[in-house]
């Protein structure tokens, strides 16, 4: 038993570094991952990437659900990445008590997935899904990588028969991305990089730990957040390593509490911090160079004064000579870098925690979330940047925790989701249209921010804290370039249409392409009153793209003569009331 825990009257280490389930603290990050893995497993097999830095809880959310995992899937969970191909597949068949016939014939790789093939095929006909987890996955190998995307192939004529969780620090998107992994890398069905706490979940994450290990009380100073924060960045395990040692200080002195400052001294003494004798090292060498120069000096001014002597000079001329251009302040210098944090006057309508936890544990719920009242009110359960982009179109869900999710929640309301990867700023003013972009914060990080407003000087972002504007030069600085945005297309279009220089449709004519030629000859037509209405007999005949090519021309759009997306979305936009807009005036 910690020698503080009766001081602070606390049954168990609240700030263990051990990945317990049972402390798991589940931020909106976690959430969002849980979505993404139940997604994956919704999925008919592929990988599954979990991605996050040291320290961020990645193995803890693992094991917390395998713990809660349906009895229905099967798990196969390999902690040592550091193996050859063959360990890993007797591992996996290990961990699925697979027995390996006694063929000496064969090679142990092929008796391996031999087995592992015929194991799989009976549990799916008994309606079971296997799961294969693999920590510190960028430690693996490209023979093992390699292995494994082979062993995502095992599958019947309709269905894959293995799922395969990949669980790894940021490095290891780096190496999927290699042009050798490409074949893996396309197999992924859903990915989630786990960042960080934010600094409004840092004062619940505290209290959530300590209320787990029996604490009645608030131990830690309001005063000791933003501290924390900043020393650590949000990491948990480094919160967690800060935490115990401020525990340990207090308790040493006899303290009720924990203040400000003992958080400081605890950081202080486990955090890398430069060693004092290399320090003393260093100066004491740069002391006796620098004795060794005066001397030097000392004899040449004896030998010889006048080589001390400056030419004469205007005072002037000695300033012009010595400052640089560069050291001389510019006359107007603003901070283009600074958020202005507005809060929003009102908010999405707050969601029970009963609804979200249906929403995203269906198959695979997280720990009851339990946050003590400990002097720090819980946080009120606020929308993601994915919901938050579905609002902007009237659409309310909290279901949207990832791309995909959005993308389906999107196609029920007739919407569809896209993703771009923009080179400039006017590619954002051609599309109009709110999205989700990802910047990187100063911790290092990409967050992602709704945004929803665009100016010719600055921007306007939403994240679940309310409003924040930025200039647009720091927003060009911080974003990374990726756009996912939403666009309605009118009912019946599936893909664009256009005719071949013999006038014949080059896509499929589908059932509901007439509906798709009647909206367009409507949206013409309330455009200019002259337009003709073409009788084309449900085919995009070349007359009607001739009158799609003079609307593209007066547009400035791309002069093709194609009807897709960009077309319709600036017909839309010009004939629809009820369209968001990054831009109200184009």
């Amino acid at each position: 038993m910690s020698i503080y825990l009766q001081h602070f009257a606390l049954a168990r280490e609240p700030f263990s570094i051990v990945p317990d389930p049972g402390f798991l603290y589940p931020s909106i990050y976690h959430r969002q991952a849980v979505a993404h893995l139940k997604y994956g497993l919704d999925r008919e097999g592929g990988f599954i990437l979990l991605t996050g830095e040291v320290g961020t809880g990645k193995t803890t959310l693992t094991r917390t659900m395998i713990k809660r995992i349906p009895p229905h899937v099967r798990v196969a969970y390999i902690l040592n990445s550091k193996l050859n191909a063959s360990d890993v597949l007797a591992s996996i068949c290990d961990e699925l008590d697979i027995v390996l016939p006694d063929n000496r014939e064969l090679s142990f790789t092929k008796q391996c997935i031999d087995a592992l093939n015929s194991d799989l095929l009976a549990a799916h006909a008994e309606g079971k899904k296997t799961l294969i987890v693999i920590e510190e996955a960028q430690n693996l190998t490209p023979e093992v990588l390699e292995t494994l995307r082979l062993l995502s192939n095992l599958e019947t004529s309709t269905h894959k028969l293995l799922h395969i969780l990949l669980v790894g620090q940021p490095e290891l998107l780096d190496i999927l991305a290699k042009q050798e992994l490409r074949q893996l890398n396309q197999r992924v069905v859903s990915r989630f990089h786990l960042s960080p706490l934010d600094k409004n979940d840092l004062s619940n994450y505290i209290n959530h730990r300590l209320h787990r290990a029996g604490a009645k009380r608030p131990i830690f100073d309001d005063a000791c957040v933003a501290v924390l924060f900043r020393l650590t960045g949000g990491v948990p395990r480094l919160i967690n390593l800060v935490c115990h040692q401020s525990l340990v200080a207090a308790y040493s002195i006899g303290a009720p509490t924990v203040s400000a400052k003992l958080v400081k001294q605890a950081a202080s003494e486990i955090l890398s911090q430069p060693k004092k004798s290399s320090l003393s090292k260093s100066l004491l060498i740069a002391a006796i160079a620098i004795s060794l120069l005066i001397a030097a000096l000392a004899v040449i001014y004896v030998s010889n004064p006048s080589a001390f002597q400056l030419p004469a000079t205007t005072h002037k001329e000695i300033a012009d000579k010595t400052i640089p251009d560069k050291m001389i302040p510019d006359k107007e210098t603003p901070d283009q870098g600074q958020l202005i944090v507005e809060p929003k006057p009102e908010t999405l309508p707050a969601v029970s925690e009963a609804s979200l936890s249906s929403a995203i544990s269906v198959d695979i719920p997280l720990p009851e979330e339990n946050i003590p009242d400990l002097d720090v009110p819980a946080p009120e359960v606020i929308t993601n940047p994915f919901a938050g982009l579905l609002a902007l179109w009237g659409v309310e869900s909290v279901e949207a925790y990832s791309e995909e999710e959005l993308a389906v929640v999107a196609s029920l309301q007739n919407l569809r989701a896209e993703k771009v990867s923009l080179p400039e700023l006017a590619s954002l003013e051609q599309i109009n249209r709110p999205g989700v972009v990802w910047l990187r914060v100063e911790t290092g990080y990409l967050k992602s921010y709704v945004l929803a407003q665009l100016s010719f000087n600055a921007v306007t972002l939403q994240d679940r804290q309310g409003d924040v504007r930025m200039t647009l030069k720091a927003f060009q600085a911080a974003w990374n370039g990726s756009y996912l945005y939403l666009w309605k297309p009118p009912q019946g279009y599936i893909g664009p249409l256009s005719v071949t220089g013999n006038n014949i449709e080059s896509n499929t004519i589908g059932e509901n392409t007439p509906l798709v030629l009647d909206w367009l000859q409507a949206q013409l037509r309330s455009l200019d009153n002259n337009s003709e209405i073409i009788i084309s007999g449900g085919r995009y005949t070349s007359a009607i793209a001739q009158q799609v090519l003079g609307f593209q021309r007066q547009q400035g759009l791309v002069a093709d003569g194609i009807l897709g997306r960009e077309t319709l979305m600036r017909l839309t936009q010009l004939s629809a009331n009820n369209i968001p807009l990054l831009m109200e005036a184009m």
